[in-house]
């Protein structure tokens, strides 16, 4: 089972060095970028479209597709920005990245700047992770001594500076418009598109956005080849990723794997399920992304399969929950963060938020009725399309998905008159509850 694994990013993870310059070079390091900066910009963009690197932040957008959306010859400067605010339930790989491998994020973030024409790259990373923000800080001053940034990178005519940038703690700013404010200085809002970053992103010009995975991905195509790359995956969903496996597995942690792994797989490298349990139900993508149960477990986890199959790959962030765990209470708590993190902007999200909290919250203590699981159904329905941003979109998948899988357990905790978890029976319900 250990051919599953593709270590490429998470390879050195556990090496004492593995964040400096002297630990990155060791293992291959900066020789993407000589190679990148010999090439003419768009045929680097090119070999990132023909890897068809889908970008690694849960939308999956065609990433080389993205770069050439940047107008040339406008006469403006032109911005990479890397979104590095993860802040979802369950994401967690690039924060591991950035504190074991900051490095890979560089030296991307070097040769995508060559490929579109920036002068000016930033790092948006949460501010919370003061570890993580002081290992980027200094690897790019190493980086910069070493001449992989600055002035006339490894004695070429192409400069870049990198400015990394702590944000105050908002899982808006994850959006990339909202963060593109933040980043001017205002309150992290997201802005109306059209038009789109590519076209007027940060300080009006043209701006890419992408997700530090995506960016740190990059060396490796350069160095091994589209080719290469692509052969990994499926069909349409090309390369590896890092999964990210939290909850009640018995080995929790980042498996890096090809697309199109099945968590079935992936929980026999984890070690199953904690002993004595069964799985229950488990998220693809993050807790924005519909329910998935253990009839799921041999769906592969690339983008087309898992949509297929009702729900989003997202950012790979898989939650496992066994059978000692309450469905409602674990949505009522998702729901919660989104109502918590809303910008207020949009009445959907604002008001709906709070009314779908409401209704979770009567439900989960047995004091609501039947209907109340029509009235959620109907006022996700509403906020969903209709919301300023994705955000209010994630409001909707669990709590659907969860009705759809596990509507009794709603019905039991209203004949319960609240939550009817036993802990010592090691299920969910007691016999008493289930009559």
């Amino acid at each position: 089972m250990t051919s599953v694994l593709t270590p490429e990013l998470s390879a050195h993870w556990d090496d004492a060095d593995s964040f400096t310059l002297a630990g990155y070079r060791r293992v291959g390091g900066y020789q993407a970028l000589p190679k990148a900066l010999a090439m003419q910009p768009d045929q680097v963009i090119g070999v990132l479209k023909d890897s068809a690197l889908r970008g690694r932040g849960g939308a999956g957008f065609p990433t080389g597709v993205k770069w050439g959306f940047i107008p040339q010859g406008d006469g403006k400067p032109h911005y990479l920005v890397v979104n590095a605010d993860e802040s979802e339930p369950g994401a967690c790989k690039d924060m591991p990245t950035l504190l074991a491998n900051p490095h890979a994020l560089v030296e991307g973030i070097a040769i995508a700047g060559y490929a579109f024409r920036a002068s000016h790259a930033f790092i948006y990373v949460r501010g919370e992770v003061l570890h993580v923000v002081r290992r980027l800080q200094h690897a790019v001053q190493e980086a910069i001594e070493a001449g992989y940034l600055g002035s006339k990178i490894l004695g070429t005519d192409f400069s870049l500076e990198v400015i990394v940038h702590a944000g105050a703690g908002a899982y808006i700013c994850g959006e990339e418009t909202a963060l593109l404010d933040s980043l001017e200085g205002y309150r992290g809002q997201p802005r109306l598109k059209p038009p789109f970053p590519a076209i007027a992103g940060l300080y009006a010009c043209p701006t890419v956005v992408n997700n530090v995975e995506s960016i740190a991905t990059v060396p490796y195509i350069i160095n091994h080849g589209a080719a290469e790359f692509a052969s990994y995956g499926t069909e349409k969903s090309k390369g590896f990723g890092l999964f990210s496996l939290s909850g009640h597995v018995t080995r929790p942690g980042q498996y890096e794997a090809p697309l199109g792994t099945t968590l079935r797989e992936l929980l026999e490298l984890a070690g199953g399920i904690r002993a004595g349990h069964q799985l229950k139900f488990w998220t693809p993508g993050g807790s924005s992304t519909p329910l998935f149960t253990d009839q799921h477990l041999d769906v592969p986890l690339d983008y087309e399969s898992v949509q297929a199959a009702g729900s989003m790959l997202g950012t790979r962030s898989i939650q496992l929950f066994d059978d000692t765990t309450c469905v409602v209470r674990v949505v009522l708590r998702w729901i919660e963060f989104y109502q918590h993190e809303s910008c207020g902007k949009c009445t959907p999200c604002r008001e709906g938020s709070y009314w779908v909290v409401q209704l979770l919250d009567q439900l989960e203590q047995g004091t609501g009725n039947e209907s109340d699981l029509d009235k959620l159904l109907d006022i996700c329905d509403n906020i969903t399309g209709r919301a300023f941003c994705a955000l209010g979109d994630s409001i909707q998948p669990s709590v659907s998905s969860s009705i759809k899988f596990f509507r009794d357990e709603y019905l039991r905790h209203l004949r319960h008159g609240g939550c009817p978890f036993n802990p010592a029976a090691s299920t969910l319900f007691s016999m008493d509850a289930a009559r």
